[in-house]
């Protein structure tokens, strides 16, 4: 259940921060492709860390020790991943508008996106004990 949701936080981040990663020189083009590809299970990906995320919530709210910021992570990336879903308005992460650059919430949830890569990543190497 743990790597569940440590993977979830890498791939939800992934897709979050597509909007800034497409900037990097040389592999920015490729990572938008690979995204591209992904992002139709995106909403898979946000209903897994939504769900790990709230097991594990639960789990260290009733037993401890105490929370930790996978958990919340995880929920802040299955809510931004399952925000066109749960509100019936198009999600900030999708560019409509066609200006290529990550402003205003975009940049906001990129950052995030950013984040929960790094916390996925340290997920993986911490013990669950």
């Amino acid at each position: 259940m743990a790597l569940l949701l440590d993977l979830a936080n890498i791939v939800g981040g992934f897709l979050l921060a597509v909007a800034l990663l497409r900037m990097l020189p040389r592999v920015g083009d490729d990572l938008r492709r690979g995204a591209d590809r992904i992002a139709r299970f995106a909403w898979v990906v946000g209903l897994v860390a939504l769900v790990t995320g709230g097991y594990w919530l639960i789990v260290h709210l009733v037993s401890g020790p105490r929370v930790f910021h996978f958990e919340i992570v995880g929920i802040g990336v299955g809510v931004a991943l399952l925000w066109d879903r749960l509100t019936n308005r198009p999600a900030p992460r999708d560019d409509r508008s066609g200006s290529g650059g990550a402003t205003g919430v975009r940049l906001l949830l990129a950052i995030f996106g950013i984040i929960a890569i790094i916390v996925g990543i340290q997920g993986l190497f911490t013990p669950d004990g």
